[in-house]
Order: structure tokens, then sequence, then C-alpha cells
């Protein structure tokens, strides 16, 4: 099956020379009939029936208008059509990158969103009958050199790869994906692709007096890991060393501050962030990074017990800090602290780090943009600019220091939770406290993270965003 993305209006196919006719003329007239007006994601599906094409059918898939062909939606189009290709189990799919894009970026995203498609929520059905995804995928760019477009492809499939990595962790159960699992499998998708790494277990984690980690981790009978990947590309030089922080919450019941039972399955992927680093680490990895990276992953879950942390209780964190808790379902924002902390210990001057973190944010951005915060602001532009080229969409939100004043606590350094009011930018302000005089950039996934519902292009569950943006720092962007 050939995949022809076709824009709103006068797209007259004029790069698809006899395209129509070996069609019998299908083209032309489910187009002058408005049978297909190239509307965004709608298919129209044609036999080849002579000409030079090899193809057996010709899928048409609407693009929208063209000025609105940017990234991400250049990537959910291909998307769109790796999925068609396996609901009619087609064992071959070619997907054209159309005159008027680049030639090479429209291969790479092409490739990307035809292998992220592969991603496969079904994992624990007995009886899986959504059909097989295409054995083979052809990338189509007449337009391009052809060692320019292999290596394109190279990119495209690996992004894609790396993001099903992601969201194949997010997608696991809770009882199968504990701390421990979650360390182990990040060490081998690392190890697999040549990454130093390195898995603290509870009782190194003690040694470094990481006691907002060991107290998130306390109510559960599950102990807590903190995982540590290194990127040290021969000949890189000493700075930037990047440092991806990652929360890694197993499983969030809220603790003692317990959410309702309502949707609180979900909560299998309060880990997305650190399945991210690990899922960009490995891309990184395999596209060979010019630069230093250090990925930093705390893993615990956030249970009830009777060993729980109860709101009033006063944590030490591995820097010294002291933080009175308010609420326990405020747990995120405690590992990445210590693990902030660590991974400046080990070297990072320029920080990320990404959380499932605050259902505020999740209210007050939906479930289509990321919140961005960070110091400075041109850091947070480096990483705002890399989100755009990625197809990340990251929306900057304030850090006024008035919001460090609703984190006093009377008895410790500051509390963990300033309560309902601005609390993505509180959230925020709490992990800002954990780093030194050095760029960092915050990115609050909790409305992105996860997909409440199946679309033409991506399935429901877990996205892996940030995964691309991750990789994009790692590679391109000047810093």
């Amino acid at each position: 099956m050939l995949f022809v993305p076709v824009f709103e209006g006068t797209d007259a196919l004029e790069d698809l020379p006899g395209l129509d006719a070996a069609t019998g003329g299908d083209i032309s007239r489910a187009r002058e009939s408005s049978e297909f007006r190239a509307r965004l994601y709608e298919l129209f599906i044609a036999r080849v029936t002579g000409g030079p094409y090899r193809a057996v059918r010709v899928a048409l898939v609407g693009a929208g208008p063209r000025e609105d062909a940017d990234a991400e939606r250049l990537r959910r189009i291909a998307a769109a059509c790796s999925y068609t290709a396996r609901i009619r189990s087609m064992r071959s799919a070619a997907f054209v990158v159309r005159v008027g894009l680049d030639p090479v970026r429209g291969a790479e995203i092409g490739a990307d969103g035809m292998t992220a498609a592969e991603f496969d929520t079904g994992t624990y059905k007995s009886d899986r009958d959504a059909g097989e995804f295409p054995e083979r995928i052809v990338i189509v760019s007449p337009a391009a050199d052809p060692a320019a477009l292999a290596e394109a492809v190279f990119r495209g499939q690996t992004l894609g790869a790396s993001s099903n990595v992601t969201r194949a962790l997010a997608n696991e159960p809770s009882n199968v994906l504990t701390p421990r699992v979650f360390a182990e499998r990040v060490a081998a998708v690392a190890t697999d692709v040549g990454l130093q790494v390195e898995v603290l277990d509870e009782q190194q984690i003690r040694d470094l007096k990481m006691g907002l980690l060991l107290g998130v981790a306390q109510g559960s009978a599950e102990p807590p890991r903190l995982v540590v990947i290194r990127h040290d590309p021969p000949g890189a030089p000493e700075t930037p060393v990047l440092g991806f922080i990652g929360k890694g919450i197993t499983f969030d019941t809220g603790g003692v501050s317990i959410k309702p039972a309502d949707g609180m399955e979900r909560m299998k992927y309060d880990m997305s962030g650190g399945a991210a680093v690990a899922g960009a680490m490995r891309a990184l990895a395999l596209l060979k990074a010019p630069r230093r990276i250090i990925g930093v992953i705390p893993m615990a879950e956030n249970m009830v017990g009777g060993k729980a942390v109860r709101p009033g209780d006063v944590l030490t964190a591995a820097s010294g800090t002291t933080v009175e808790i308010i609420n326990t379902d405020a747990e995120g924002r405690l590992i990445l602290g210590d693990a902030i902390w660590y991974a400046q210990e080990l070297g990072a001057t320029h920080l990320v780090d990404i959380a499932t973190l605050t259902g505020a944010c999740m209210v007050a951005l939906g479930r289509t943009s990321s919140g961005l915060f960070g110091t400075p602001d041109a850091w947070v532009g480096t990483v705002q600019n890399a989100g755009t080229v990625a197809g990340d969409r990251l929306w900057h939100l304030p850090l006024h220091e008035e919001y460090r004043e609703l984190l006093k606590s009377e008895i410790a350094d500051m509390l963990n939770s300033a309560g309902r009011w601005a609390g993505a930018s509180t959230a925020a302000m709490f992990l800002r406290e954990f780093v030194k005089d050095r760029p960092w950039a915050h990115l609050d996934i909790a409305g992105t993270a996860w997909a409440e519902e199946c679309r033409a292009y991506q399935a429901k569950g877990a996205t892996g965003v940030a995964v691309r943006t991750l990789i994009e720092l790692g590679l391109r962007t000047e810093i």
C-alpha cells in the first residue's frame, strides 16, 4: 500500500504523475465528487490497476492545510498511515514525502511516525486480533540524496523505537514494573546500546543521605532504586554536561493523603518521566550524540502502610534541606529533589527534569501541552526551541518569587506543598530549591504523558512525550 499525504485545496498531485491513471481515474472521481476532501486524517483507498506504480493499493491521507504541516502534524500523519496498514494487514507499506517539504527532514519524520505506530498496548491480551504491522516500511523521498535519506530514515526509526521503549515501560502494570524491575529493565535498555549504568540500592541511597527518596519509599514493601546512565563519548568536550532527571514513581496511591479510587489505575504511568529519560538516552547512544550526558532516575512506590510518611513529618534531603510534609501525594517533587542534587554532584552543568508532577498543570494546559519552567530565560528558550523542533508542545509558565513565599514552613526549610493555588508553579519552585547556580528546566508532563482515547495517529495509553525533546537537546541544539 502506497500512502500519499494530500493537502487541502489545490493539491493536484503533480509530483506523482500517472497516479490517477494507475487507479483508473478513481482518485480524480473521488476528489471531484468530494468523497475525499483531504481533511486531516481522512482516508481514501484505491486499487492500482496499471501504470508504473508497484503498489497494489494507493491510500490518500488527508493532511489538512499545507501551512499547518509542522513536524508533529507530519509525524501524526505517518503514524496514521502505519495504523491503517496494520488494520488492513498489509505486509508492505510506503510513505511518500511530498515535494515542497524538506526531503531529508520529511523522511526522518515519516520513519519516526511509521515506527512509533508499532507500539502495542495489548501486551496482556489473550485474544489479539488487531492485525500485524507491516514487515517492510519504505520511505519515498525522490528529491533527497540517497546517503542523506538513509541516514534520515535511521534517525527516524531510532526516534520512533526509542519512544516506544518509553511507552512500553509506562504501559506496564505496577505489579510487574516494581522499582527493582524498572531499574533492571532500564539497565538492560542502556547496556544494550553501550551506555554506562549504575543501579543504587536502598543501602547506597541511604549512604547518600537521600532522605526525601527514602521517605517516599518507606510506606512500601518494595525498596527504592536510583539509576544513573552515562553517555560519555570519546573526545567529547568537558562541558556542557547535560543532566536529564526523570521521575520514576512506579505506582502512586497518594500515600496517607490517598487519591480517589476513580482513575487511580492510571497511576502506573507516574514513572513516565523516568521512562522518557531511558528512551532518550538509548537514542542518543545509537545516534552518537557528541556531548556528555547523564541520566538520573529515582524509583519508588508511593504506598499506604504502617511505615508510610505522614503529613506533619519532616524529611531531610541529601542537600541538607529540611522539608515539612503537608501532602503525601506531592511525592514526585521529593524524589526529584534528591535526584537533581545528585545529578549536579555527578557533574551535570545543564539540567532538565521531566515528571508527571501536578494535576494543576493538567488543569491549566489540558492534554495538549506540557508545562515548562526554569531559569535562566536563555536556557528555558533553548529547551522550548528543542521542543518545537522535536514536535513536543511546551508552554512556558511563570516562576515568580512570590511562589517561594507560599512554601515557607514554621518548622522546616520549606513545605512540600503550597496547596491548590498555582500548584504547578509552586511545585516547580520547590524543585528550584535543589538547583545550584546552573541552568535548569522542568517539564511537567502530567497531562501529556497519557492519551485517554484512541486517535487516528495514536493508541490509547502512554504517549512517549518529551523523549524527542531530550534527544534534540543532546543532538542538535547549541548550548
